[in-house]
């Protein structure tokens, strides 16, 4: 650990979780770039592409399973724990108990092992799902200090993450250094999944995508979120909790992003979000008998997220931690490109993108 002025204070090996996802991919490529000696916790079994030729120490386990925690956080000096199980359905009782035991009783042994084994900070990722919102008017910012009403309708994964804060707290109680940085929606490259954006840019691409539907939400530019991690690793305050965002964007801003990058129109048929929740729900009443953990593009959940249009408050990161925000539209630009190169849509050839501070953005 180096306390020198203008140096890093960490720098010794640094153990990811979650490193085939889409944020844990980025902060993997961020801290090789950055020259870092970098070990990674996969699950067999799981989509692991993301780190397929990637120079990394690469340890198998589930975060269930205390030896192979422990034998992740032995000799490293720091932990970014991004790996979480991600749901926009209701599921049944196994989904439910699957999605607690990958969240809540997965991120319990790891900070256990990591305080056990003297690791010196851990960075959790938290979900602004987690963060409370004003019921009267949700698009009213939310910052770090809003509660999260227990009673409102939430998604399983959102009550998890919940308490997945809790345990964070309740580890630096018990003496683990630990901070939460806070993820909104992420766009940008190493989408391996893909997210559920990235599917629908896909989707786009090639002429799938036949109908949108109004609503907004936080987005954060992948670039964005895993900087943000490492100012919380470097600055943050101890079990202080601090939420990453780039720009809230509805859906038509996004289509009209989708449009100036593809090359294609959007889909001409704009469905209301109420229409929309209703063919949802019906969707939900059906499928989730059949295939209760079946991704869809637009569940009666997401569809009511949207709704909300929910926006973040980021002043505390910018003034305690010095985060700047930086482009969206680059953001989407580099999650293409980055498809292309996969061959997952067809690739265009474009001058070198101008990056442009979100507070300049102006979307039609």
């Amino acid at each position: 650990m180096n306390k020198d002025n203008g140096h890093p204070r960490f720098s010794g090996k640094v153990l990811v979780t979650g490193a085939a996802g889409h944020l844990g991919a980025n902060l993997v490529h961020r801290l090789l770039a950055d020259g870092r000696d970098v070990r990674v916790f996969l699950r067999h079994g799981s989509d692991n592409q993301a780190m397929d030729g990637v120079q990394v120490d690469k340890i198998y386990g589930d975060l269930r399973d205390e030896s192979a925690v422990e034998r992740a956080v032995d000799g490293v000096e720091t932990v970014f724990h991004a790996a979480a199980m991600v749901s926009t359905v209701q599921g049944d009782a196994v989904h439910k108990r699957e999605i607690y035991g990958c969240n809540v009783i997965g991120t319990r042994v790891l900070l256990q092992a990591a305080r056990v084994a003297g690791v010196k900070r851990v960075v959790v990722t938290g979900s602004f799902s987690a963060t409370g919102y004003d019921v009267d008017d949700p698009s009213q910012p939310s910052d770090e200090s809003r509660p999260f009403n227990p009673f409102a309708h939430h998604l399983p994964y959102a009550r998890t993450k919940v308490l997945v804060e809790h345990e964070t707290l309740k580890a630096c109680i018990d003496g683990l250094d630990a901070v939460i940085a806070v993820s909104t929606a992420i766009l940008g490259p190493h989408d391996y999944k893909p997210s559920r954006m990235g599917r629908t840019l896909i989707d786009h691409a090639h002429g799938r995508l036949r109908a949108y539907i109004p609503g907004g939400f936080e987005f954060v530019a992948a670039r964005d979120i895993v900087n943000g991690h490492l100012l919380a690793m470097e600055h943050g305050r101890l079990g202080n909790k601090y939420i990453f965002a780039t720009q809230f964007l509805t859906l038509d801003d996004i289509m009209e992003i989708y449009e100036d990058v593809t090359g294609k129109p959007r889909p001409r048929l704009r469905l209301p979000s109420g229409t929309m929740k209703v063919i949802a729900s019906a969707a939900d009443l059906v499928l989730s008998g059949l295939f209760p953990t079946m991704p869809r593009r637009f569940t009666a959940d997401a569809v009511h997220i949207l709704r909300l249009q929910r926006h973040a408050d980021t002043s505390k990161a910018r003034r305690e931690l010095g985060y700047e925000p930086t482009s969206i539209r680059d953001a989407i630009r580099e999650a293409y490109d980055d498809f292309a190169r996969r061959g997952l849509v067809p690739p265009i050839h474009r001058s070198a993108p101008t990056t442009r501070s979100s507070e300049t953005q102006a979307f039609v």
